[in-house]
């Protein structure tokens, strides 16, 4: 099954592509700058950011030809070379954002991605962070014939389903599981608690609810789990104990373990199955299920907003501006002045030191 192309021509994004090597497996834009969200007027804000992934199979060399294309993009990491540049990528969620940058008369932010890195994490949600971006709906601007990647980006749509199922009652509407899987990817985000606006999920499902349909409405035809009641936008799934153990061992590998890490004490080291089948007997299976998702999501979450201290350039006094959201859900700029005096916190420092080698003396950070 292809995953479904959603409408409009998207002209405009792909005329940012001819601005970067066209190496690319996979391309697509996200975010309030390609879709309305709730408290915009009438569509996408032109003022909002355009946000784009760029899926590369060799993140090296596509990073040698944009330095030289697109040097002034990066920010003092590009003194190290691509093969560092690189490091900085696979830690954490592995991509690499730029962000804030010009490009046809707009404020683009885009990261960078391994093919094989990105199918991992579409087939066993190990961060769930650019996966969880391709649960909701995106604009796809240029794929090729990966088929691998065709499967995975199909089956990481159905792990959503699965897992929106086991914590949704039995009876639900459409725009209940659009919510319960538009929110899977900000489970446990730390940033829904310190900066982002927290009825962000609301913000992208209540407009989107047709573009949601479209990515969802075969895996709903086709699955045995649930009764789908077109016509009513109604569903009911299957809660029963022999139900629910079938889905929890059709979830993604990453999300497994961490379930049996919650409910298996330590020592006892029991097997997954014998585990699974006893979240699937216990009331409170849905609420395990969120916890274990919840795991997944904070630990990269937290990795990847410290590597923005690097990738974005906030390093010795540099003025930078950073993505916010206003109380509508649109994206506003904020600007946040670095005192050249200033130490890095604890946690940036750490990180820095791990990730970072120290910069050959001679070279200049601009």
């Amino acid at each position: 099954m292809a995953l479904p192309a959603l409408s409009s021509s998207g002209v405009k994004f792909r005329r940012v592509l001819a601005h970067f090597p066209q190496e690319l497996s996979l391309a697509f834009a996200y975010g309030s700058g390609v879709f309305r969200q709730a408290g915009d007027s009438a569509g996408p804000g032109e003022n909002n950011m355009l946000d784009f992934v760029f899926a590369v199979d060799d993140a090296v060399t596509w990073h040698m030809m944009n330095l030289t294309k697109n040097k002034s993009h990066y920010s003092f990491l590009k003194v190290l070379g691509p093969k560092q540049i690189n490091s900085v990528q696979n830690y954490g969620a592995g991509i690499y954002y730029n962000t804030l940058v010009p490009c046809n008369g707009r404020i683009i932010k885009y990261g960078v991605i391994s093919t094989d890195t990105l199918i991992d994490d579409l087939l066993h949600w190990k961060t769930l962070y650019v996966a969880g971006r391709l649960q909701k709906p995106v604009k796809i601007l240029t794929q090729n014939e990966n088929s691998k990647l065709q499967a995975a980006l199909v089956s990481n749509l159905k792990s959503a389903v699965t897992a929106a199922f086991l914590m949704l009652p039995e009876s639900f509407s459409e725009e209940d599981l659009y919510m319960q899987i538009a929110g899977l990817s900000y489970t446990g985000d730390f940033r829904m608690i310190v900066g982002e606006d927290r009825s962000k999920v609301q913000n992208i499902v209540e407009p989107n609810v047709p573009h949601f349909q479209k990515l969802y409405s075969n895996i709903l035809q086709d699955c045995p789990q649930v009764v789908y009641k077109h016509h009513l936008g109604r569903l009911e799934a299957n809660k029963s104990p022999e139900g629910q153990f079938a889905q929890l061992m059709s979830l993604p590998r990453t999300l497994q373990q961490k379930i049996t890490s919650l409910v298996d004490p330590p020592g006892k080291n029991r097997d997954v199955e014998e585990i699974l089948l006893q979240v699937a007997h216990d009331p409170d299976c849905g609420f395990v299920v969120h916890q274990g998702i919840s795991r997944i999501v904070r630990s990269s979450s937290v990795v990847q907003s410290a590597k923005t201290i690097l990738t974005a350039g906030v390093l010795g006094g540099k003025l930078v501006t950073t993505e916010n959201t206003d109380p509508s859900g649109r994206n506003r700029p904020q600007q946040i002045q670095m005192s050249s005096t200033r130490k890095d916190s604890g946690w940036s420092h750490d990180l820095l030191n791990e990730i970072v080698p120290r910069i050959p003396q001679g070279c200049r950070v601009s």
